[in-house]
């Protein structure tokens, strides 16, 4: 028992949070934004630098300077960095860091006097990091696609389609555009990995969790394929660094930061993994059967799976999970918020006034459906369109309850192939306020659903590896049903006199779904 740090590199901010194990509370979170700190000098908006065409990079030298920020403000606050006993992180996943010979021996050195943006800005082989935003890579997936043999073999054996923002297709554009300095690249990172490394004082060994978000590791071995990596690039194999074992300890925490912020000489750090596998312990999903459902811009389904089964069609992701048995599955659907918003603009509502509207409708919306494909969607794969049967476009009621029931039945229909019994619905994002959202929901899915008020669960979950870590003897449901079980804010049972309503609508909106390809 004791106190672990839980460290979140993600796309808009720095995230660090303290638990304490024996009360099973969060007991200091801060953030430094990337905006905020930094937009005058790396340009960046939302955290990125979107350079056109899809291009989408940050910049891996404002990451370690925002680290050095974040750990001065705990400082400052007078939060005991002492009394730390274990520190992990999540990292936003597929972002690749490139480095270069000079690399070793600076993270190695790292001096308290200095920063450490100082003492790493001749480490980086590449000055920007591509990130998961990035889709500038289409040529780029089709040809590590076919040098795998097709889709269906590459899915068989990465767990994933080839994706654009992925890591292999990435490394292969950098490889074709920038051969001097890809060559120049004596190791490529994960963000994940990067900022491990930074804590250890030495490059360290990628987790399996993230490591399964490139397209270049087998699934089935939790190893790096060959295969995969002579399909993307030269020599790629000796310029990354191997898959690490579940649970193993990278080292002691660096010198530097013992003697800059106070870190005890025998503070662990452990494999740093993704923001979505860390997600996954964060909100306690270490049992097959159980589901999240982030309810963001985009909206993400994620699942526990005792085997690593895929999706034939390429729909969705496949991780192993940081908890070095199971695996997680994830869908993500890009018309979130961004449709729930576009209904609730354009009757002039609020959000006090769609709930109260959504209130009024029955289940079912008397059989009236809506596609609700603002944006170009990803599951299904289409272009941008609204799509109504029954439903006037006038009619403000039926399209509120339309776009929530929509929502609702495509995450049910998409996520069939994983063929989980789904147990319970664990819900946590900007959409998880809304009660009426929430209930339709639970009578879809036909099972409890219980609301989060955890936010960054991708920091709560680098936490718990790190307890995990420290404290090998302790099993998983020990470490995370006490931290899951405080956080839930409310329980929704499904309405049982809903359920053939929903049977019939479901299987319409498919038809329905079918019939708009």
């Amino acid at each position: 028992m004791g106190y672990y740090l839980g460290l979140d590199a993600s796309t808009q901010s720095m995230t660090g949070m303290i638990i304490n194990t024996d009360s099973s509370q969060i007991i200091a979170e801060e953030s430094i934004n990337y905006d905020e700190n930094f937009a005058s000098k790396y340009g960046v908006n939302h955290g990125v630098l979107d350079k056109g065409k899809g291009t989408v990079h940050s910049f891996p030298l404002m990451w370690v300077e925002a680290l050095d920020l974040l750990l001065t403000k705990f400082r400052d606050k007078d939060y005991d960095l002492s009394s730390i006993d274990a520190i992990s992180g999540s990292g936003q996943q597929h972002g690749t860091v490139y480095l270069n010979k000079n690399a070793p021996d600076a993270l190695a050195n790292l001096l308290p006097e200095k920063t450490l943006g100082e003492q790493l800005r001749g480490i980086f082989a590449r000055d920007t990091a591509p990130v998961w935003m990035d889709s500038s890579t289409k040529p780029q997936c089709y040809e590590i696609e076919r040098a795998l043999g097709g889709k269906q073999k590459g899915i068989e054996l990465t767990g994933n389609n080839v994706f654009e923002r992925f890591s292999a297709a990435q490394i292969r554009k950098f490889f074709q555009e920038e051969a001097k300095a890809y060559h120049s690249t004596t190791s490529i990172a994960l963000v994940s990995s990067f900022m491990a490394s930074i804590l250890v004082g030495k490059e360290v060994p990628v987790d399996a969790g993230d490591g399964s978000g490139t397209n270049l590791m087998d699934i089935q071995r939790r190893q790096w394929s060959e295969t995969a990596m002579e399909a993307t690039s030269p020599e790629l194999s000796i310029r990354m660094a191997p898959i690490s074992k579940s649970g193993e300890t990278l080292g002691a925490i660096h010198s530097y930061f013992i003697q800059k912020y106070g870190f005890a000489e025998d503070c662990l750090v452990l494999p740093f993994s993704g923001d979505n596998p860390c997600s996954l312990i964060g909100l306690g999903l270490i049992e097959p059967g159980s589901v999240g459902l982030s309810l963001g811009t985009s909206d993400t389904f994620f699942a526990c799976m005792a085997e690593p089964k895929v999706s034939q069609e390429g729909e969705g992701c496949l991780f192993a999970s940081p908890d070095g048995i199971n695996f997680m599955a994830l869908i993500c659907f890009m018309n979130g918020s961004l449709a729930r918003e576009a209904v609730r603009d354009s009757y002039g509502l609020s959000w006090e006034t769609f709930g109260q509207v959504l209130g009024k409708t029955k289940p079912g919306n008397d059989g009236r459906l809506m596609l609700p494909y603002f944006t170009p969607e990803i599951i299904p794969n289409v272009s941008a369109g609204v799509f109504r049967k029954s439903l006037a476009s006038n009619d403000v009621a039926g399209n509120v309850r339309a776009v929530i029931e929509a929502q609702a039945m495509t995450s049910h229909i998409h996520s069939r192939w994983m063929g989980l019994g789904v147990s319970d619905l664990y819900v946590t994002g900007g959409g998880s306020v809304n009660h009426g959202i929430l209930q339709i929901f639970a009578n879809i899915y036909g099972c409890p659903l219980h609301r989060s008020v955890t936010t960054n669960t991708a920091a709560l979950g680098a936490a718990l590896l790190a307890y995990k870590g420290h404290q090998s003897t302790i099993t998983w449901k020990e470490i995370v049903k006490p931290f899951r079980d405080s956080l839930i804010t409310a329980t929704i049972y499904p309405d049982v006199a809903t359920r053939d309503v929903y049977d019939e609508l479901i299987a319409s909106y498919a038809e329905f779904e079918s019939s708009s390809m």
